[in-house]
Protein backbone atom coordinates (compact mmCIF):
# COMPACT_ATOMS: atom_id res chain seq x y z
CA UNK A 1 0.00 0.00 0.00
CA UNK A 2 1.40 3.36 -1.15
CA UNK A 3 1.99 5.42 1.97
CA UNK A 4 -0.20 8.83 1.42
CA UNK A 5 1.94 11.79 1.94
CA UNK A 6 0.55 14.01 4.40
CA UNK A 7 0.51 17.57 4.09
CA UNK A 8 1.40 19.87 6.74
CA UNK A 9 -0.92 22.94 7.47
CA UNK A 10 0.97 26.04 7.17
CA UNK A 11 1.43 27.03 11.25
CA UNK A 12 -0.53 29.76 12.02
CA UNK A 13 1.05 32.72 13.71
CA UNK A 14 0.26 33.58 17.88
CA UNK A 15 -1.45 36.43 18.70
CA UNK A 16 1.74 37.39 19.80
CA UNK A 17 4.06 37.01 16.94
CA UNK A 18 1.11 39.19 15.20
CA UNK A 19 1.30 42.08 17.67
CA UNK A 20 5.24 41.84 17.23
CA UNK A 21 5.36 42.07 13.60
CA UNK A 22 2.70 44.39 14.27
CA UNK A 23 5.17 46.86 16.42
CA UNK A 24 8.10 46.19 13.95
CA UNK A 25 6.06 47.42 11.07
CA UNK A 26 5.34 50.85 13.15
CA UNK A 27 8.57 51.41 14.41
CA UNK A 28 9.88 51.09 10.87
CA UNK A 29 7.14 53.46 9.26
CA UNK A 30 7.80 55.87 12.37
CA UNK A 31 11.72 55.93 11.92
CA UNK A 32 10.77 56.55 7.81
CA UNK A 33 9.09 59.76 9.38
CA UNK A 34 11.69 61.34 11.22
CA UNK A 35 14.17 60.60 8.34
CA UNK A 36 11.43 62.13 6.09
CA UNK A 37 13.17 66.11 6.35
CA UNK A 38 12.06 69.38 5.32
CA UNK A 39 14.73 69.41 2.69
CA UNK A 40 14.27 66.13 0.97
CA UNK A 41 10.10 67.47 0.60
CA UNK A 42 11.81 70.48 -0.41
CA UNK A 43 13.51 68.58 -3.73
CA UNK A 44 9.76 67.46 -4.59
CA UNK A 45 8.71 68.67 -7.97
CA UNK A 46 5.71 71.44 -7.92
CA UNK A 47 2.32 71.17 -9.30
CA UNK A 48 2.24 73.41 -11.91
CA UNK A 49 -1.06 74.82 -12.54
CA UNK A 50 -2.67 77.74 -14.79
CA UNK A 51 -2.94 81.18 -13.59
CA UNK A 52 -6.80 81.83 -12.42
CA UNK A 53 -7.00 85.50 -13.83
CA UNK A 54 -5.64 85.76 -17.21
CA UNK A 55 -5.83 89.42 -17.94
CA UNK A 56 -3.91 91.08 -20.60
CA UNK A 57 -1.44 94.07 -20.08
CA UNK A 58 -3.77 96.24 -21.40
CA UNK A 59 -6.42 95.20 -19.24
CA UNK A 60 -4.02 95.19 -16.20
CA UNK A 61 -2.87 99.01 -16.93
CA UNK A 62 -7.04 99.82 -16.74
CA UNK A 63 -7.71 97.93 -13.93
CA UNK A 64 -8.80 100.01 -11.09
CA UNK A 65 -5.80 100.43 -8.44
CA UNK A 66 -6.37 98.34 -5.40
CA UNK A 67 -4.33 99.91 -2.37
CA UNK A 68 -4.59 97.17 0.65
CA UNK A 69 -4.54 97.99 4.28
CA UNK A 70 -4.14 96.08 7.23
CA UNK A 71 -7.92 95.00 9.04
CA UNK A 72 -6.34 94.77 12.65
CA UNK A 73 -3.36 95.51 14.14
CA UNK A 74 -1.65 94.14 17.55
CA UNK A 75 1.29 96.07 18.91
CA UNK A 76 4.16 94.43 19.79
CA UNK A 77 6.22 95.03 22.84
CA UNK A 78 9.69 93.78 22.07
CA UNK A 79 11.94 96.41 20.34
CA UNK A 80 13.29 96.35 16.58
CA UNK A 81 16.24 95.30 15.90
CA UNK A 82 18.38 97.86 13.76
CA UNK A 83 20.28 95.34 11.57
CA UNK A 84 17.33 94.54 10.00
CA UNK A 85 16.33 97.79 9.01
CA UNK A 86 17.37 97.93 4.75
CA UNK A 87 15.31 94.35 4.07
CA UNK A 88 12.81 95.93 6.14
CA UNK A 89 12.55 98.84 3.96
CA UNK A 90 12.89 96.85 1.55
CA UNK A 91 9.91 94.31 2.57
CA UNK A 92 7.84 96.93 3.00
CA UNK A 93 7.41 98.16 -0.16
CA UNK A 94 3.84 98.35 -2.14
CA UNK A 95 3.82 96.03 -5.22
CA UNK A 96 1.36 95.30 -7.49
CA UNK A 97 0.26 91.30 -7.30
CA UNK A 98 -3.03 88.99 -8.24
CA UNK A 99 -3.58 86.65 -5.50
CA UNK A 100 -4.81 83.60 -6.01
CA UNK A 101 -7.09 81.14 -3.74
CA UNK A 102 -6.36 77.70 -5.54
CA UNK A 103 -8.42 75.39 -3.18
CA UNK A 104 -11.13 77.97 -2.50
CA UNK A 105 -11.47 79.93 -5.97
CA UNK A 106 -13.01 83.01 -5.49
CA UNK A 107 -12.64 83.13 -1.53
CA UNK A 108 -10.91 86.32 0.05
CA UNK A 109 -7.66 85.39 1.57
CA UNK A 110 -7.58 86.10 5.21
CA UNK A 111 -3.63 86.13 6.65
CA UNK A 112 -1.63 87.15 9.60
CA UNK A 113 1.66 89.06 8.74
CA UNK A 114 4.74 89.95 11.33
CA UNK A 115 7.91 89.49 9.39
CA UNK A 116 10.07 91.38 11.58
CA UNK A 117 10.61 91.21 15.83
CA UNK A 118 9.27 94.26 16.92
CA UNK A 119 6.78 94.93 14.14
CA UNK A 120 3.21 94.88 14.80
CA UNK A 121 1.02 91.77 13.58
CA UNK A 122 -1.28 92.87 10.97
CA UNK A 123 -4.18 91.35 9.85
CA UNK A 124 -5.27 91.41 5.97
CA UNK A 125 -7.65 90.69 4.05
CA UNK A 126 -6.81 90.34 0.49
CA UNK A 127 -9.13 90.53 -3.03
CA UNK A 128 -8.65 87.29 -5.38
CA UNK A 129 -8.20 86.99 -8.80
CA UNK A 130 -7.87 91.07 -9.33
CA UNK A 131 -4.91 93.51 -9.52
CA UNK A 132 -4.25 94.97 -5.74
CA UNK A 133 -1.47 96.41 -4.33
CA UNK A 134 0.25 95.69 -0.82
CA UNK A 135 3.87 95.47 1.08
CA UNK A 136 5.96 93.24 -0.18
CA UNK A 137 5.63 91.25 2.69
CA UNK A 138 2.63 90.36 2.56
CA UNK A 139 2.85 88.97 -1.56
CA UNK A 140 5.61 86.82 -0.43
CA UNK A 141 3.52 85.69 3.16
CA UNK A 142 1.17 84.33 0.42
CA UNK A 143 3.53 83.03 -1.99
CA UNK A 144 4.43 80.71 0.95
CA UNK A 145 1.21 78.80 1.73
CA UNK A 146 2.57 75.68 -0.04
CA UNK A 147 2.09 71.70 0.88
CA UNK A 148 3.56 69.07 0.18
CA UNK A 149 1.56 65.57 -1.53
CA UNK A 150 3.03 62.81 0.77
CA UNK A 151 2.67 58.76 -0.75
CA UNK A 152 3.66 55.37 0.20
CA UNK A 153 6.28 54.11 -2.30
CA UNK A 154 5.84 50.19 -2.39
CA UNK A 155 9.19 48.67 -1.34
CA UNK A 156 9.57 44.63 -0.92
CA UNK A 157 11.44 43.05 1.70
CA UNK A 158 12.04 39.26 1.70
CA UNK A 159 11.32 37.54 4.95
CA UNK A 160 11.51 33.48 5.40
CA UNK A 161 11.18 33.26 1.00
CA UNK A 162 8.31 34.87 0.83
CA UNK A 163 8.10 38.78 -0.64
CA UNK A 164 6.43 41.29 2.60
CA UNK A 165 5.63 44.56 1.14
CA UNK A 166 5.80 47.49 3.14
CA UNK A 167 5.53 51.11 2.24
CA UNK A 168 8.24 54.35 2.43
CA UNK A 169 6.91 57.56 2.80
CA UNK A 170 7.91 59.96 0.42
CA UNK A 171 7.23 63.57 -0.69
CA UNK A 172 5.42 63.38 -4.16
CA UNK A 173 4.77 66.89 -5.61
CA UNK A 174 4.42 70.11 -3.69
CA UNK A 175 1.13 72.23 -4.47
CA UNK A 176 0.88 75.81 -3.32
CA UNK A 177 -2.25 76.50 -1.42
CA UNK A 178 -2.33 80.22 -2.23
CA UNK A 179 -0.46 82.18 -5.19
CA UNK A 180 0.56 85.82 -5.75
CA UNK A 181 1.49 86.72 -9.34
CA UNK A 182 2.77 89.77 -9.69
CA UNK A 183 1.57 91.99 -12.50
CA UNK A 184 3.27 93.32 -15.38
CA UNK A 185 3.32 96.80 -16.22
CA UNK A 186 5.58 97.15 -19.17
CA UNK A 187 4.25 95.82 -22.39
CA UNK A 188 6.50 92.75 -24.38
CA UNK A 189 7.17 91.86 -28.35
CA UNK A 190 8.45 88.22 -28.61
CA UNK A 191 10.41 88.36 -31.38
CA UNK A 192 10.70 84.89 -33.39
Amino acid sequence: MDAVKKTRRPRTKTVNEVIKESEKEISNFESNLINLTQDEMNKAPKYEVEPQTKLSTREQQKSKDIYLKPKHTIGARDKFNEKFRASYEYARQYVQFIAEHKELIGENIEVWTRPYGGMAAEEWEVPTNKPVWGPRYLAEQIRRKKYHRLVMKQTAREETGMGQFYGVMAADTTISRLDANPVSTSKTIFLG
